[in-house]
């Protein structure tokens, strides 16, 4: 892409997500959490067969929990892109930057009723792939 010389950053400077940003909205941020998630069997636990360890390098998958008191499941409004989340309620707002990239196309959502919290589950691409499973 030819850069402008009026320009003052190129497209892959400007953070994914950013054009979500809006500071005159008054909704609050929701409650959430983001966990990261691994398969682990038995020959990984006893043995280390897999090679796995505990680091974020070894997850599979993101988890991010995020409470919405007095929200119904017809009201959520959620955008995942690769490394950022938008989630729009009539109460609640969230942009959340990831902290690892993620496959979205492969994600799933399922709101929880009776817990009011709706969870976000992500595949994680992981840039060395090809040398864990092997």
């Amino acid at each position: 892409m030819k850069k402008d010389s009026k320009d003052i950053w190129s497209p892959e400077e400007v953070a994914e997500g950013s054009q979500y940003d809006d500071l005159s909205d008054p909704r609050p941020q929701p409650e959430y959490e983001v966990i990261l998630k691994q398969s682990v069997g038995t020959e990984d636990l006893f043995l280390g067969l897999n090679g796995k360890d505990p680091s974020s390098m070894c997850c599979e998958a993101m988890l991010v929990k995020i409470k919405l008191p007095e929200t119904k499941a017809t009201d959520v409004v959620l955008d995942v892109k690769e490394k950022f989340l938008d989630l729009r309620t009539p109460k609640y707002k969230l942009g959340l930057h990831l902290p690892h990239p993620t496959h979205s196309p492969g994600g799933k959502a399922q709101f929880f009723s009776e817990r009011e919290e709706l969870e976000v589950t992500l595949p994680m691409k992981r840039p060395m792939d090809f040398l864990i499973m092997q």
